[in-house]
């Protein structure tokens, strides 16, 4: 009888998680919902995560090269606040720029989001910004981080202290060699499904915050074109997961089918443009101090008077110098 019990028990179970799955999985098309649903994958603390991603962070700013200009910084500080307040975030977001060529921007869990300069000299349009931001910013809130570490059966890294030690390969998308040394790899790289929710997501986040997703996926293009005319030159946000065909309409079909049409969406701003030329200045300052302290330099070399017989005093000509030079027979 035990046996016979069992049975519907066990279907009921099984039909019970699958309503909740499917009820998840509904709240998740449900844009109104957002910041009342729950999305994260749940395997450590919340306080253990953010304070495995401050040692992090402390590493990434001990020896990255940080951009330290208050006008640059409170814009992107601005646009991903606004994401991150339309996001099912929830916990603070620390938002930095980092001085680098890379098309990129990364958060690291527990809500530290780091964006660099390449990224933003890449972008023409702020709606493009922060489509990338909203990306990373759906990693932090769906907390794949956690969930691969789970996956990975690397749980007791978080257990331990962090040891930080010089590696010789990128730990994030292969392009993070130059500050995120000593980062285990495995901590920082996400599966294919994970960097699909973080699409769905992050469109989603985009929209709620005003933004055209549709500039995500233009977005996309940009680094397809870029790829194509200089094979190699952009090894940095979508190495791992690339802007392939699939992805992207993947994406563009999720737009059309869970986001309604707005008659009107945030593009640009004046900001933007202040905040670029701003860049710009700051990259070329950066660029000519760099040539003023490495340049090398050349230095007249000036006569030994204590050897040279031919030396003169200072201000007086050698008449020697002035004359051709002999050739000699030899004898």
């Amino acid at each position: 009888m035990t046996k016979h019990r069992s049975v519907p028990l066990t279907l009921t179970f099984m039909m019970v998680l699958a309503s909740v799955s499917a009820g998840a999985s509904d709240k998740k098309k449900d844009v109104d919902s957002i910041g009342n649903r729950r999305v994260a994958h749940r395997s450590i603390s919340e306080q253990k995560e953010i304070a495995i991603g401050k040692q992090y962070a402390t590493e990434i700013d001990r020896s990255a090269r940080i951009i330290k200009d208050p006008v640059i910084n409170e814009y992107v500080n601005r646009v991903a606040q606004n994401v991150a307040r339309n996001s099912d975030l929830k916990i603070p977001l620390t938002v930095k720029v980092i001085d680098s060529p890379d098309i990129n921007a990364f958060a690291l869990p527990g809500g530290f989001l780091y964006v660099n300069s390449g990224l933003l000299q890449a972008a023409t349009e702020e709606d493009q910004v922060a489509g990338v931001v909203a990306h990373e910013i759906a990693h932090v809130a769906a907390r794949h981080w956690a969930s691969q570490m789970t996956k990975a059966t690397i749980l007791q890294y978080a257990m331990l202290p962090l040891v930080f030690t010089p590696m010789s390969v990128g730990v994030y998308y292969g392009v993070m060699e130059a500050y995120m040394n000593g980062v285990p790899l495995a901590f920082l790289k996400f599966s294919r499904n994970d960097e699909a929710e973080a699409d769905y997501l992050g469109i989603q986040y985009m929209y709620k915050a005003g933004y055209d997703p549709n500039a995500y996926v233009a977005f996309f293009g940009k680094i397809v074109q870029e790829q194509r005319r200089d094979p190699g030159s952009v090894p940095s946000i979508f190495a791992d997961h690339p802007p392939t065909a699939e992805r992207i309409i993947k994406v563009e079909q999720e737009i059309k089918s869970i986001l309604p049409n707005r008659s009107e969406y945030l593009v640009s701003t004046s900001e933007f443009n202040d905040m670029k030329t701003r860049l710009e200045g700051v990259m070329s300052m950066r660029q000519k101090m760099e040539k003023s302290e490495g340049g090398p330099t050349l230095q007249k070399r000036q006569p030994d008077n204590k050897t040279s017989p031919t030396a003169q005093p200072s201000g007086q000509q050698n008449p020697e110098e002035d004359k051709p030079p002999v050739l000699k027979r030899r004898d």
